[in-house]
């Protein structure tokens, strides 16, 4: 089931990124909004907007979720494998499961060694972990 649903959500994604699905977006609301006049601008007619609206939405979402965790995980493993096989530190393999604060932790030291290492770029990280507060 998992792997129908990422072919559904990935065919789905790709159909909903393309010009011509915003161009055909675009074109219903515009024989929408036309046909406004034509009836009257009753209940009806918005509820038609409103509810389409509304259930594209709210699957849009699932489908937007699953693929960008599908592309997360995938990008999260092939930096894994870099660090694992580069001259990195295994310890860093996996930090994506740790808690905000302790990733801002090791995030600091790291800037730290950098500034050690590099005292001319120790200015710059600092004034990038200033203007991200």
């Amino acid at each position: 089931m998992e792997k129908t649903f990422g072919k559904i959500a990935n065919a789905v994604a790709r159909g909903a990124g393309r010009p011509f699905t915003f161009i055909l977006c675009i074109a219903l609301i515009g024989v929408w909004g036309f046909s406004g006049p034509v009836l009257a601008f009753s209940e009806t007619w918005q509820l038609i907007i409103n509810t389409s609206t509304t259930i594209i939405t709210f699957l849009m979402v699932f489908l937007i979720q699953n693929t960008q965790n599908r592309d997360g995980a995938a990008l999260q493993a092939k930096l894994d494998e870099l660090v694992r096989v580069g001259a990195g530190k295994n310890s860093f393999i996996g930090i994506d499961h740790l808690t905000a604060a302790e990733v801002e932790g090791i995030r600091s030291t790291c800037e730290a060694a950098v500034a050690r290492a590099h005292p001319s770029e120790s200015a710059r990280i600092e004034a990038q972990s200033n203007s991200r507060t």
